[in-house]
């Protein structure tokens, strides 16, 4: 009896060492992405970006998570009056699984936006807006985020 319960015990503990030596080696794959421009091609590259970085991981058996920052002029990537890429946006966060990707709307912008147009102005339902693009660009690069401006 003694002998079987040293054999379930060396197996928990080398189990637990594989695992945590597993855990040591996993990176943890973030990259925040810019667009700060009212250009389609523009906006069309950050999304091939996007698309190329989950794929390659997603072959690789990894995660990633990604966030999309839009502010000034590339507000209009995230506008559901004005984005060129709307559908696009959307295919690829149902593609996106089990990798993340989040759109980031800047509410500087889009405050500054509305205060000229004189009316209210939606984004579209997969992004999220946040009180500043840029800082939030700031705060994901100072937690060790990866930073890429097409």
């Amino acid at each position: 009896m003694r002998s079987l319960l040293r054999s379930i015990a060396g197996a928990v503990l080398l189990s637990l060492i594989a695992l945590s030596a597993y855990a040591a080696g996993a990176k943890e794959h973030r990259v925040a992405i810019q667009v700060n421009q009212n250009d389609p091609a523009l906006m069309n590259l950050a999304l091939n970006n996007a698309t190329n970085v989950m794929e390659f991981y997603k072959a690789k058996g990894e995660d990633v998570q990604i966030e999309i920052v839009t502010y000034g002029p590339g507000l209009h990537m995230l506008r559901d009056d004005t984005s060129p890429v709307k559908d696009r946006i959307k295919q690829i966060v149902d593609a996106s699984f089990p990798s993340s990707v989040k759109f980031i709307a800047c509410g500087n912008t889009k405050e500054g936006m509305e205060k000229r147009e004189g009316k209210a102005i939606s984004v579209v339902s997969e992004a999220t807006v946040v009180p500043s693009g840029a800082v939030r660009l700031i705060e994901l690069q100072e937690a060790g985020w990866s930073y890429l401006k097409p």
